[in-house]
């Protein structure tokens, strides 16, 4: 009889929202496999649990996960934990859930806190779709792709960032729409929890220097208040525009005034030619 792999989903700060489940799938296991002994052990000896524990981050995953596995094969039982939340999203774990499922291995999924849905909720911003779009790129240049596709969407994201960069962030969602209405839901679950709502240029004032703590952000989709021209006037303008510039810039132009689809524009374009 192979063991079960057990992926328990963990407080996000306030370890009173621990689950009964977890609580007991973290006795009941052979090992721990955790991000980081520290905070997992003070989990643990908060709740007087005494269980064996393997780190198993970015940087020893690749490495642990064989030896894992082939203890659950053996029958032993295996808890996997994240510092905070559901382990394999935005955090180490899914490698291991990988190889369980592979192996034929039984995976169990506990769920617990998540500071995704906590946040779009206290936001204020919380529609019936939304995106989830883990940790913003590092790079100036990855941040600004990132803007750029997410402008586009028609539901609130989500995203988590480091508050070193929380300044250089808010600072570039500010330039892109000032009036963009946002949410930086820091420390949640936490004694110093703090949400911070409001348009881009007031909560990127806000933060002008780093904050403490862990930052989950919350986006509001772009506010588009345009009309969209009547089919006529968008032909005529299209077709002078077109008749200057030529067919795909006049499609671009007309595409950034209205938001309109650039290739539908195009082929309006196209189409009356």
């Amino acid at each position: 009889m192979t063991g079960i792999l057990r992926v328990c989903g963990t407080p996000i700060g306030n370890l009173a929202d621990t689950t009964p489940r977890v609580l007991d799938a973290l006795r009941a296991a052979s090992v721990v496999a955790c991000e980081d002994s520290r905070r997992t052990g003070t989990l643990l000896a908060a709740n007087a649990i005494s269980v064996p524990m393997v780190r198993v981050d970015e940087h020893r995953e690749a490495a642990e996960v064989p030896r894992l596995v082939a203890r659950l094969v053996a029958g032993e039982s295996v808890a996997l934990v994240s510092d905070a939340g559901m382990p394999g999203v935005s955090d180490p774990g899914r490698r291991l859930v990988r190889a369980a499922l592979a192996a034929g291995v039984p995976v169990e999924v506990l769920p617990g806190a998540s500071a995704v849905t906590t946040a779009l909720v206290a936001s204020g911003l919380v529609a019936d779709r939304f995106a989830f779009v883990g940790f913003l790129p590092r790079t100036v240049g990855g941040l600004e792709a990132v803007l750029a596709e997410v402008d586009a969407w028609a539901m609130p994201v989500v995203a988590f960032e480091a508050p070193g960069r929380l300044p250089r962030t808010l600072a570039a969602i500010a330039t892109r729409d000032p009036d963009r209405s946002l949410a930086v839901c820091r420390e949640l679950t936490k004694l110093h929890e703090e949400i911070t709502r409001g348009p881009a240029r007031d909560v990127a004032e806000r933060y002008r220097d780093q904050p403490r703590g862990e930052v989950t952000l919350v986006l509001a989709p772009v506010s588009n208040t345009r009309e969209a021209p009547a089919d006529e006037d968008l032909d005529k303008t299209l077709a002078a525009l077109a008749a200057a510039v030529g067919a795909r810039e006049a499609s671009a132009i007309v595409a950034r005034l209205t938001g309109l689809p650039r290739r539908d524009l195009y082929a309006r374009i196209t189409a009356t030619r």
